[in-house]
């Protein structure tokens, strides 16, 4: 993200060695983006989530752990 313009990465020469990041201009202008990416996938996370059981069935795979925050 750093080569895309859209983080701004701040290295400081200490031992231990610190790093910050911080968003840029251009990082900050996805941000609503994101949100609304955010509220479109909780809204639709039931559906989500049955296709994925769905897919899990079809191809025999082992269902996936699913991270809650």
């Amino acid at each position: 993200m750093e080569c895309d313009g859209m983080v701004i990465r701040i290295v400081y020469p200490t031992i231990p060695p610190r790093v910050e990041y911080e968003l840029s201009a251009l990082g900050r202008s996805v941000v609503m983006l994101m949100e609304g990416i955010k509220s479109w996938s909780e809204e639709h996370m039931p559906e989500i989530m049955a296709a994925r059981d769905a897919y899990d069935l079809r191809t025999g795979e082992e269902p996936r752990p699913v991270r809650v925050e």
